[in-house]
């Protein structure tokens, strides 16, 4: 049986397709996989791209408001938070990102009725995935009620030796312990 020239290109053409098809998918993986993101669906980003959620969090009974860089359902019906750091991971991720996650699962909690059970902490080159445990839970409530405390003090100490913070802090101006 003889091919004919008209269907040979066709079938190269077909094949062709295939391989693309396949190439798309395996750089769409690569893709996801480099966000850092967990399989499911993005159900909210504040992230400027894909289909931005302009919503802020609030959870009222905690007097509490936030933006997520990311929120996940899985397949299972978690929703797992996602924030996104522009530089490079340290070697455990530092305390104040880990209290930021613990805040996202509240807001998640109080406005999914769903609580998380972990989330995840995208550095610039590597992924934490953080267990929202009771202790946590805990240390993020303890956390806004002393910023709530400090929110009235006349002077409230800075909590940190990093100028780079202090630079970019929007009390600098008047702050009398500036570093930078």
């Amino acid at each position: 049986m003889s091919v004919s020239p008209l269907e040979l290109g066709w079938m190269s053409l077909g094949l062709s397709l295939v391989f693309l098809a396949l190439a798309l998918a395996i750089k769409a993986r690569q893709w996801w996989e480099a966000t850092g993101l967990p399989a499911g669906n993005v159900i909210y980003t504040d992230m400027g791209t894909w289909y931005p959620q302009r919503d802020v969090l609030y959870a009222p009974e905690l007097q509490l408001a936030g933006r997520p860089d990311y929120l996940v359902e899985q397949p299972n019906g978690m929703i797992v938070p996602v924030e996104v750091k522009s530089g490079a991971a340290p070697e455990d991720p530092y305390f104040g990102h880990i209290m930021q996650l613990a805040a996202y699962c509240l807001l998640v909690e109080s406005n999914y009725g769903i609580r998380p059970d972990h989330g995840i902490i995208q550095y610039q080159d590597r992924a934490f995935s953080v267990n929202f445990t009771e202790q946590m839970n805990a240390d993020v409530l303890d956390l806004l009620t002393c910023m709530r405390e400090d929110q009235w003090a006349d002077d409230v100490r800075r909590d940190h030796h990093n100028w780079r913070r202090c630079a970019g802090c929007g009390h600098r101006n008047h702050c009398e312990q500036r570093l930078a």
